[in-house]
């Protein structure tokens, strides 16, 4: 029997325009506790990095990621023993993996849950999907 190949989730650039609606669709009530998140899981993780404006990313499964200034950035996760280097997208991804997970133990929420398995989908696909999968492990 032949099964059809699943297909590819594809990201899509937010417009500067509809940014503003973005964050509450996904998240609801929980948008600046998601936005804090990442924001914080970064400086914790990411030596290098010194703010700056991200991009907004919605992926053609319903999911949502956010990604830092383009750089490239040196990323050390001490509870797995990481520690490469990641281009900001990969970053972006790796980062609301994390942030993601995190905030589906601390909320009952299945918001978070579901974003966790659908921005995992689209990393499988990913240029770095090697380090993605070896930062969250």
């Amino acid at each position: 029997m032949n099964f059809p190949a699943p297909s590819k989730v594809e990201a899509h650039l937010v417009s500067e325009h509809a940014r503003i609606g973005t964050l509450p669709r996904h998240f609801g009530r929980h948008m600046m506790t998601v936005e804090g998140r990442v924001y914080d899981l970064m400086h914790q993780y990411a030596s290098n990095y010194t703010g700056g404006f991200w991009r907004f990313y919605e992926l053609s499964n319903h999911g949502f990621y956010m990604a830092p200034p383009e750089d490239t950035y040196d990323i050390c996760i001490p509870s797995n023993g990481f520690d490469g280097r990641m281009k900001a997208d990969a970053v972006g991804v790796t980062i609301c993996l994390f942030a993601y997970s995190l905030l589906s133990f601390e909320y009952t929420n299945e918001v978070f849950a579901k974003h966790y398995h659908w921005l995992r989908d689209f990393a499988m696909d990913h240029a770095e999907a090697g380090l993605i999968f070896e930062a969250i492990d």
